[in-house]
């Protein structure tokens, strides 16, 4: 009786112990789990970091982005078991030599001239755009989300990809400028706008209050859209997909331009910027031919104090994100890497 007890009591310490060492497993799992997304880095999310340096909306400036984060500012978030990117950078911070606006934006290590030609992809969603501004300033709440810059001459901008939305609209707009390479002394900036979805850089509001007609067509906050930039041979070629809107693609040659004399000056960019000091220029009949440019991707926020009257609170960047004074932008997925010929 006393044998066929201490067998009983021996089977149940048996359960007993591997039921405790069973839980420790669980939990060892799920610590392990737990402390594997908090060392999520961005390069984990989106391979080519290594190809990038960034500048972040508080002024810092870093080379190596490999297992890389910095909280508010660059850093990932899962939504639906799906790992994004997040670029946030507010209104009023510290920023680049050449820029009043803040941003949280990589910089490709690379430079390269048009006829050699790049690649630059990006899958993302806006989740949010300053919500203060002057509604006649064709900047207000908006961001750039990809850019090509060009780091010789008047280091102009060739392409600049923005989203924007006013603060009463549901859907904003998609569009992109290209920046014309004034020949001689650089006597002012004058981007050409085209839209993709929704308006573009030039419609803007009657009033510091007043906003245009919502864009039919437009892309709401949260939305998801891709775009590629391939430059092949001294050729631009743009592609824009969304699920819920028509694939657009536009061409632009970067090496001869579209602006060489006073008579090809679109009439949407002496609208634009008809009370600017300067005068209008014609750009250099080669574009851009021979100037080293590089990609730029990330949250490039085009809402500051001075031009666009944005709030920033003092330039407290806390209280600018408790207040909307802020933009951020979601990716999911990007390259970057050799240009192809085009529809191949």
């Amino acid at each position: 009786m006393n044998t066929k007890n201490n067998n009983i009591i021996g089977q149940l310490l048996l359960i007993g112990l591997i039921l405790i060492i069973t839980s420790c497993a669980d939990n060892t799992k799920k610590t392990t789990t737990q402390v594997s997304n908090t060392k999520t880095y961005p390069s984990d999310v989106i391979s080519f970091m290594d190809k990038w340096k960034i500048l972040l909306g508080d002024g810092t400036h870093v080379q190596d982005l490999v297992d890389y984060k910095k909280k508010d500012f660059f850093y990932v978030e899962n939504e639906n078991d799906t790992n994004w990117v997040v670029y946030k950078t507010p209104n009023s911070g510290i920023t680049s030599r050449t820029s009043s606006n803040t941003r949280t934006e990589l910089g490709e290590k690379a430079h390269w001239v048009p006829v050699t030609g790049r690649k630059l992809t990006g899958t993302l969603k806006v989740q949010h755009v300053s919500t203060t501004g002057d509604a006649t300033a064709a900047s207000s709440y908006s961001v750039v989300i990809g850019q090509i810059h060009s780091d010789e001459g008047h280091e102009n901008e060739p392409l600049k990809i923005y989203y924007k939305k006013f603060p009463s609209h549901t859907k904003g707009s998609v569009f992109w400028n290209y920046e014309i390479n004034t020949e001689g002394d650089n006597i002012g900036r004058f981007d050409y706008s085209t839209a993709v979805w929704g308006h573009d850089f030039s419609v803007v509001g009657t009033s510091p209050t007043n906003y245009p007609k919502e864009p039919e067509n437009g892309i709401e906050l949260g939305e998801e859209f891709s775009y590629e930039v391939n430059v092949y041979k001294g050729v631009m070629y743009l592609t824009f997909t969304s699920k819920n809107h028509k694939t657009v693609q536009f061409t632009k040659s970067l090496i001869k331009s579209d602006f060489a004399t006073k008579a090809d000056i679109p009439a949407q960019v002496i609208k634009v910027y008809a009370n600017r000091e300067k005068g209008g220029g014609v750009e250099r009949e080669i574009a851009y031919a021979g100037e080293m440019n590089y990609f730029k991707q990330g949250a490039y926020n085009q809402a500051n104090a001075k031009s666009t009257k944005s709030e920033v609170y003092g330039g407290d960047i806390a209280k600018q994100y408790q207040n909307g004074s802020y933009t951020e932008v979601w990716f999911k997925d990007a390259t970057v890497g050799e240009s192809t010929e085009p529809n191949k």
